[in-house]
Parts: structure tokens; C-alpha cells; sequence
């Protein structure tokens, strides 16, 4: 799937790690996103809402279906974070692609994300392949 596809095909975004600090990626990206019209819901235990979006504190709490989840998680952490993704993709049938942000890379995340169905993206930023892309606003 190209870049375009992606963006194209998906429209509810979860984020792993999301930031309230307006000062980092992992809140401009995410609320960028957000501002496209896509559906993005934080992953974050130490808050309850990032910018009145209403925010889960693991992966497993959120009840919406996930299409896509982004991942803002030092490269160290990846793995474990892509385990839990796997794990609720074959118990609920959603996450259909992983994707690890510029600056994070998991080998054994791909292999594993792969081998299970989902794709996989890493070393990537979200907000620059979207411009990247072309496409225009989801809604």
C-alpha cells in the first residue's frame, strides 16, 4: 500500500503515547491529523483528554474500532507495544496497520506485525508522508 492509499483508506487513527506537551511530535502530529478529519484517539494513562479528545489509558480500554495505530514510543519499548497491537488485532479483528514513528524501529515489531496480517511502517513520520502524499483533507 503507498502512502496515498494509506491515508486514503483509514480514517480512525489511535495514538500510542500521545503527548498534551504542544511541544512535541506526539501531539502535533497527532492533532495535525486530527485537523485532516481523521478520527485520532490518545493512548495516554496520565491524562484524561488531549485538546477535548477523549483519552484511554492503555490500548485495551479503547472501545472504538482502530485502523491505524501510531505508535510515539522510544525504539526500546516498539516490541512490546506491537505484542499488545497483535494481540487485540486477533481478539477484536481491528489494527490494520502499525505504524512506529520517525526515529523508532522494531525489526522483530515488523516481523511480528507481518506475520500476523498487519502492516507495518517504521522510521516514518506520519505528518510528512501525509504531505507527502498528496492527499487532500479526509472530511
Amino acid at each position: 500500500m503507498t502512502f496515498r492509499e494509506i491515508f486514503e483508506s483509514y480514517e480512525t487513527i489511535a495514538v500510542y503515547g500521545m503527548s498534551k506537551n504542544e511541544d512535541k511530535a506526539a501531539h502535533t502530529v497527532p492533532i495535525f491529523m486530527h485537523e485532516q478529519g481523521y478520527n485520532v484517539i490518545p493512548i495516554n494513562p496520565s491524562v484524561d483528554s488531549i485538546l477535548n479528545l477523549k483519552a484511554y489509558p492503555s490500548l485495551d480500554e479503547v472501545p472504538d474500532e482502530i485502523e491505524i495505530l501510531n505508535v510515539f514510543r522510544p525504539s526500546e519499548q516498539a516490541f512490546d507495544v506491537v505484542k499488545e497491537a497483535v494481540k487485540r488485532h486477533k481478539e477484536k479483528g481491528d489494527i490494520k496497520l502499525i505504524w512506529l514513528q520517525q526515529g523508532i524501529v522494531s525489526e522483530e515489531g515488523k516481523k511480528l506485525a507481518l506475520d500476523n496480517g498487519i502492516e507495518f511502517v517504521q522510521n516514518r513520520c506520519m505528518y510528512v508522508e501525509f504531505l507527502n502524499s498528496g492527499f487532500g483533507k479526509k472530511k
